[in-house]
């Protein structure tokens, strides 16, 4: 590896590390995406959370660590929730299908 790649690699490490922090960072954007309240898009289906979590392919585990902010969804566990959030009769009937 030459020298420009690494100095490279050590800057945007030390920056990773400066953001983690919560240190502003040079030419950094960071972009906040809108959460989803999943308990309420749950309680809006009308179904308990083993029902949900089946439904949606997540263990009911995950679900509850969801519902009370323990853990994050992400890919396509958060655009499935999204849509879910937005049409939950039309979700529904796709996912029942």
């Amino acid at each position: 590896m030459d020298d420009a790649i690494f100095n490279d690699l050590l800057k945007s490490t030390k920056d990773m590390v400066k953001h983690a922090r919560g240190e502003v960072v040079q030419d950094v954007t960071v972009t906040e995406l809108p959460g989803v309240d999943i308990k309420k898009v749950r309680e809006r289906v009308g179904v308990s959370q083993a029902v949900f979590a089946a439904l949606i392919g997540v263990s009911r585990r995950t679900l509850e660590n969801w519902e009370q902010s323990r853990v994050t969804p992400s890919g396509p566990a958060r655009a499935l929730l999204k849509i879910l959030d937005a049409d939950p009769e039309g979700a529904m009937k796709v996912l029942h299908s």
